[in-house]
């Protein structure tokens, strides 16, 4: 018996949410095939699975987030009898901090998996010592001398397996270091609380002692509800309105949370607005739209974003805190901003001048924004495509209103936000006529520009946008 570990799935990402489980308990499954569907704060992935076996054990539900590292899914060799007490769950798992429940112990691995990233032992292993998970050893109850290990490859999360043992050593894993989520575990103070790290963490917050929380879910094992009944019985402690509800905050909106309040408390922010007359021009892509195909008004701010960049180059930068820098982007590689069922995202847009010139046709770039905003609805954009972009637009217009200041990407220096197209009076030539209008905001980060390079920045695309002489429709 053995547990496959949520790998480490790149980019920094240490945690992933289980959307979909494609196994069940008892199923056999070849190596490569998918076991389950996972959010992370970046995309929608299929989890494979690392060998041939027979799944025993899920060790997470569906909707639950889950660390780097811990427990996916337990296996058997494929003919193996079943475990006496096995069950569907990690909550089948003996209580008390057991090898199985991965908080003393922890799950071991009885195999190396020759997939992901590499992790080398050390060349020698002293005498009467043992490798933990970790990297680090520990000391055995074994006198004998240890033989040389064989260089193994493990995929990120696992250790190397023990020579002769076919199993790894932990250390009781820690997930804290408050009373409240790691108990002493001093002789006569019982078992350590079993609850997974997001239940714990919630336990922390409330101020929840987890002893003293009597665990509903199977196996005693203590659910968030758990907690939260027992914070509502606390002095003092916060506690949620009648008939309120919560909403997890994880995957995708818990990524934009983090970002965003990364960039409004590191990045001075500061804001310049225009109105401007866009008639003629919305007239002139109507035109267009008849003769060689739709512009859209959103992918025209975009074309004008592009001279404008070249004229202000602080304007597609960004300021490196660490290296006392400003790193100037040589190309512009723009980011539009989608709201989706998961929360905001920027995508990228893709180098769709097949001569790699930065002026793709208005029809071109329009087709290109609505596949990367669909992609990006559908939780289809690859890693790539939400990275890289050096300069955000977001069109706050399609929710109704006027305009907004919004908050700079993290790795940017400027984002611009478009509002509605407003049909109202305006001075047309001397005279106030009925005319189409719509504010644009360019937030900025002022350490990197000053007020009159974002201003110069934000006329140029403005002049750009009121004079169709100057917008090439092509």
């Amino acid at each position: 018996m053995s547990d496959f570990l949520l790998p480490d799935l790149g980019e920094g990402l240490t945690e992933a949410t289980i959307v979909a489980w494609h196994v069940k308990v008892g199923d056999e499954v070849t190596r490569n095939q998918a076991l389950a569907e996972v959010e992370t704060a970046k995309a929608l992935v299929e989890l494979p699975s690392p060998r041939v076996g027979r799944i025993t054990a899920l060790h997470a539900e569906e909707g639950q987030t889950l660390d780097v590292g811990s427990p996916l899914v337990g296996f058997a060799e494929v003919g193996a009898a079943p475990e006496p007490g096995a069950g569907g769950n990690a909550a089948d798992e003996p209580a008390g901090g057991s090898a199985a429940d991965g908080s003393a112990d922890g799950p071991a691995v009885d195999e190396a998996v020759t997939s992901g990233s590499v992790a080398e032992e050390p060349a020698a292993v002293p005498v009467g010592v043992g490798a933990s998970v970790d990297g680090s050893y520990e000391a055995t109850a074994s006198a004998e001398p240890a033989a040389r290990p064989q260089r193994q490859q493990v995929l990120v999360g696992y250790g190397p397996v023990l020579p002769g043992t076919g199993r790894p050593r932990r250390r009781p894993r820690a997930f804290a270091t408050t009373p409240y989520e790691r108990p002493s575990r001093q002789a006569g103070e019982g078992p350590t609380p079993r609850a997974m790290p997001p239940v714990r963490r919630r336990a922390r917050d409330l101020g929840v002692d987890l002893r003293s929380v009597h665990g509903s879910g199977p196996g005693g094992r203590i659910l968030r509800g758990d907690v939260e009944a027992r914070a509502q019985g606390l002095p003092g402690s916060a506690t949620r309105a009648p008939g309120s509800h919560t909403i997890p905050v994880t995957g995708l909106r818990k990524q934009t949370a983090q970002a965003m309040s990364a960039s409004a408390f590191t990045a001075p922010h500061a804001s310049v607005h225009v109105t401007i007359d866009v008639t003629d021009t919305l007239e002139l892509l109507g035109r267009g739209s008849r003769e060689s195909g739709r512009t859209s008004f959103l992918a025209s701010v975009c074309r004008a974003i592009l001279p404008a960049a070249a004229r202000t180059p602080a304007a597609n930068a960004r300021y490196d805190a660490e290296a006392g820098e400003i790193e100037m982007f040589e190309q512009v590689r723009l980011g539009i901003a989608v709201a989706t069922d998961r929360g905001l995202l920027v995508a990228t847009l893709p180098e769709i001048d097949a001569d790699g010139h930065q002026d793709p046709s208005g029809p071109a770039l329009t087709a290109a924004i609505a596949e990367t905003a669909q992609k990006a609805r559908d939780g289809a954009l690859a890693p790539g495509e939400v990275t890289g972009s050096t300069l955000t637009v977001t069109n706050v217009g399609v929710f109704g209103v006027d305009g907004g200041t919004p908050i700079l990407n993290p790795g940017q220096s400027t984002i611009l936000a478009i509002g509605a197209l407003r049909r109202q009076p305006w001075e047309h030539r001397g005279e106030i006529a009925l005319r189409t209008v719509v504010t644009l905001t360019l937030s900025f980060d002022h350490r990197v520009l000053d007020g009159a390079e974002a201003s110069a920045f934000l006329t140029d695309i403005a002049e750009t946008l009121t004079d169709p002489a100057t917008l090439l429709v092509r």
